[in-house]
């Protein structure tokens, strides 16, 4: 009867730990065995992790720049990208170094060390983490890019540079807020620079007694003659509004390249040009006006005083 035979097969441990035993042996001639094993251990630990982390590099850096490009992501959003990808490439060069070293024991105990204080630091530290998460989002949607003037909850400026916690903003006062990106995902947030044009608004308010069509004809031609205002889209005028004492009429204009400096000084310049034509062609600008009547009773001591 034939007897079966059954081969060994070696355990995944073992074939790890095939170049520590080559290293440790060569190193037995010359030093104590406990001396050379640890030796041993720490060069085939220092060998694998550098082979893993520059070949990392070598290879996975080429490949996530072409992505990032093919994503268009600004220099700003690049550079936390990198940073996160060169930690991985560390974390998997220490996991594979720790195996290739004998020291899977060890690496299981790390592991489960780190999941416990990973549990606890997420506890602690929710806020952060929101951010964080915030952050992402704001480097994958792109609702604004540093260089852009942003709104959001009453506050406004220049979003000065954004990182995965928070972002910094400089207002129009020159002051510096350090937002935290929870509160710029979590609410609306208005970005007037997002596009290549701007519409700017303005109401006029005339007299009833003036000329309706006078006025929009002056409003239109101050805006057809401002060279930074487009004429296409055309400058409009709508009568929106009757009011108490006046006539309103909504001037609708158009920028390029918008900024909130371009902003302010166009509208100003556009709507000082149209007070003096105004002024010009008799067109009065109301104000709003109350009549009082009706009488005071004095007592008659103060009349006879």
């Amino acid at each position: 009867m034939p007897i079966l035979q059954t081969t060994a097969t070696p355990a995944a441990g073992e074939s790890t730990a095939g170049a520590n035993k080559i290293v440790a042996a060569f190193l037995d001639q010359f030093l104590p065995t406990v001396l050379a094993n640890a030796v041993g251990a720490a060069v085939v630990f220092v060998v694998v992790f550098a082979a893993v982390y520059l070949g990392g590099k070598a290879t996975i850096n080429p490949v996530l720049e072409r992505v990032l490009e093919a994503r268009g992501l600004d220099a700003h959003a690049r550079r936390p990208i990198r940073k996160i990808t060169s930690v991985l490439i560390v974390f998997v060069g220490i996991t594979v170094a720790f195996g290739f070293a004998g020291f899977g024991d060890f690496l299981q105990s790390l592991a489960t060390i780190a999941a416990a204080a990973t549990l606890a630091i997420g506890l602690a530290l929710q806020d952060v983490i929101a951010n964080f998460v915030a952050g992402l989002f704001i480097y994958t949607d792109r609702p604004f890019r540093i260089g852009d003037w942003i709104e959001w909850d009453g506050n406004s400026g220049i979003v000065e540079d954004i990182s995965f916690r928070v972002s910094r903003v400089r207002t129009f006062d020159n002051e510096l807020l350090t937002v935290p990106n929870s509160q710029l995902t979590d609410g609306v947030i208005k970005n007037p620079v997002a596009k290549e044009t701007l519409r700017l608004q303005f109401t006029f308010g005339i007299s009833y007694d003036d000329d309706v069509d006078r006025a929009t004809e002056i409003i239109v031609d101050e805006a057809e003659r401002h060279p930074e205002i487009l004429s296409d889209p055309e400058p409009s005028v709508r009568l929106t509004e009757l009011a108490d004492s006046y006539v309103g009429l909504r001037s609708r204009i158009w920028i390029d390249n918008p900024s909130r400096a371009d902003f302010v000084k166009i509208r100003s310049e556009y709507v000082r040009s149209v007070k003096q034509r105004f002024d010009e062609a008799g067109i009065e600008i109301p104000f709003p006006q109350r009549d009082i009547s009706g009488g005071i009773e004095l007592p008659p001591e103060t009349v006879q005083n």
